[in-house]
């Protein structure tokens, strides 16, 4: 892995104005923070307002999260200008393209020309094709979409992951609920079993603002990053990155000073 490890790592380090490429040139510092916050923009390139992903990183986020339905014309040029725009105010920027379509299309041409427009990875869902895990592309990563199902049997079933070359990441397509700080320690265990079958870094979905117990729970999957679907206005969206991105230096913050607590303890 290169741009997603870059992306989970740093996520986690406080980086001051001398930093070089992470910090935005419009931020003066990057405080630690639980996991890396990507900010979905599944319309991009249908007419949304320009300077809209500037907007999501200068209000705190790591990485744009853009759709593509798999079908050629403007929206993937549209991406591009899109990308490089962002860029000017973070030049490190780790941009990913969520594929949704267009599958008897993809070959290894397709996914140079993705990479081109200035996308570092690209999430596919578990029914894409098979064969586009064994199409190696030079810096442009695969992610792969990992939805959760009943039955006893599906963490081994989804376990068989790890044996396909070219996954860098995973993204945990959980509905945990409405209530997601209420569940219960048997409830989560379920989801728990699942990620454990999955050991690469992980993405996960947020389809709504956390409260800080959600948040809580949520982290006790173990994810490197989260996703959160930019809202309809800008104003609005970039209120719910701020929150967010509150809300996991917080977290952050907190963890760090659990464990100098405990290593004294742990030491004896």
């Amino acid at each position: 892995m290169a741009k997603l490890q870059d992306l989970f790592t740093q996520a986690r380090r406080t980086l001051g104005g001398s930093s070089m490429g992470f910090v935005s040139k419009s931020r003066s510092e990057s405080k630690a923070h639980a996991a890396a916050l990507v900010v979905e923009f599944p319309h991009v390139a249908d007419g949304q307002a320009a300077g809209v992903l500037e907007a999501a990183l200068k209000a705190g986020a790591d990485g744009l999260l853009l759709s593509w339905d798999g079908q050629e014309g403007a929206t993937l040029e549209n991406l591009k200008s899109e990308i490089d725009s962002a860029k000017a105010g973070k030049d490190q920027l780790v941009t990913g393209l969520r594929i949704t379509g267009g599958w008897d299309k993809l070959d290894r041409e397709s996914l140079a020309h993705i990479k081109e427009k200035g996308i570092q990875y690209i999430i596919l869902p578990l029914d894409a094709p098979a064969r586009l895990l064994a199409l190696e592309e030079k810096d442009l990563e695969k992610v792969v979409t990992v939805p959760m199902r009943t039955g006893e049997m599906y963490p081994l079933f989804i376990r068989n992951l790890t044996a396909f070359e070219n996954i860098s990441a995973v993204l945990l397509d959980f509905e945990l609920g409405a209530h997601i700080g209420s569940m219960s320690i048997e409830d989560m265990l379920q989801y728990r079993a699942v990620r454990e079958a999955v050991r690469f870094p992980a993405f996960f979905n947020i389809h709504k603002q956390l409260s800080e117990e959600d948040a809580y729970t949520i982290t006790t999957l173990g994810v490197q990053a989260v996703i959160l679907q930019a809202a309809a206005t800008e104003e609005t969206m970039r209120k719910q990155v701020k929150a967010l991105r509150t809300l996991l230096e917080k977290i952050h913050k907190e963890k760090e000073e659990q464990d100098k607590d405990s290593s004294p303890l742990l030491k004896q």
